[in-house]
């Protein structure tokens, strides 16, 4: 089990090429990546991609990439001879309207504004793509790593919660049988102190009781309930990504606790239905954080 939350950083060097990677991951319904990175390596972008779908099923990804070349090539001069030779042109013409010194040194020449630039080389983009794609390996096993960490931690409050919510389900079990019976002996009595003398239906009351039964009976919606609770823990032991079938299960879970509040009657059910929803609650707010 892995939570979508995590981060991982690598920094790497080679050959005079040093890059700092690194991922952000919280959750999300499905895998979305953002990169935010030089425009350099924007060819760089799905094979990036590619290589975070490989180990990542869902969750919001964001990719920082911080790049420095130290090679001693990495920058270039660059000479631009027909702004000089404008210059030049433009330097003989002022001598012939004015009295200036004569001859110009190059030193002067290449002093003019944009004679000289100073650009970047470019790249070994194979070299670049390597280092990437090694230093964005190393960021996801860590992230993964985190990940993993926090999904045991979670799995295990989980899992807690569910034995919590079988407990009270139990406790449901046991507790709607009685509601029908503490009914049954409140008609009779009712209906006894309202006719003293007269002898009671006893088909009657049969047919009151029977019909208030189907009314508050939750035997289906428990055998439901238990039955997501398994499907549940069976879900949470697999190895792949499993955060969408656990919240439609929470979703599950909580329709029938639901269906089980509308039928409650006496209030020591009310309070075991109110528990129950509120485990499920804590359920779903980890759920919503699961791979």
């Amino acid at each position: 089990m892995y939570s979508m939350t995590g981060y991982g950083r690598c920094d790497l060097e080679r050959d005079g090429r040093a890059i700092t990677l690194e991922m952000k991951s919280v959750n999300h319904r499905f895998l979305d990546i953002s990169f935010r990175m030089p425009r350099t390596f924007a060819y760089l972008e799905d094979a990036l991609r590619a290589v975070i779908g490989a180990h990542l099923a869902r969750g919001h990804v964001d990719v920082f990439v911080n790049y420095r070349n130290l090679r001693k090539d990495a920058k270039a001069v660059l000479v631009d001879e027909g702004l000089a030779q404008g210059y030049m042109q433009a330097v003989r013409s002022l001598g012939g309207s004015f009295e200036l010194p004569e001859g110009m040194t190059a030193l002067q020449l290449a002093r003019l504004p944009d004679v000289l630039t100073v650009a970047d080389q470019a790249e070994d983009l194979e070299a670049l793509k390597s280092l990437t794609l090694e230093a964005a390996e190393e960021a996801l096993r860590q992230m993964k790593a985190m990940r993993a960490s926090e999904g045991e931690r979670m799995g295990q409050d989980v899992k807690e919660h569910l034995s919590i919510v079988e407990t009270i389900t139990d406790g449901v079990a046991e507790r709607a049988p009685l509601v029908v019976q503490e009914y049954r002996d409140r008609l009779n009595k009712r209906l006894s102190e309202l006719m003293e003398n007269v002898p009671l239906d006893e088909a009657r009351i049969a047919q009151e009781v029977a019909i208030y039964t189907d009314r508050v009976a939750v035997d289906e919606e428990i055998a439901r309930l238990r039955s997501h609770v398994k499907a549940m823990y069976e879900a949470m032991e697999k190895p792949t990504s499993m955060g969408r079938r656990l919240d439609f299960i929470v979703q599950e879970m909580n329709r029938e606790a639901n269906t089980i509040g509308s039928k409650a009657s006496d209030a020591p059910l009310v309070q075991l239905v109110v528990s129950l929803k509120s485990e499920i609650e804590k359920i779903r707010e980890q759920v919503q954080n699961i791979e």
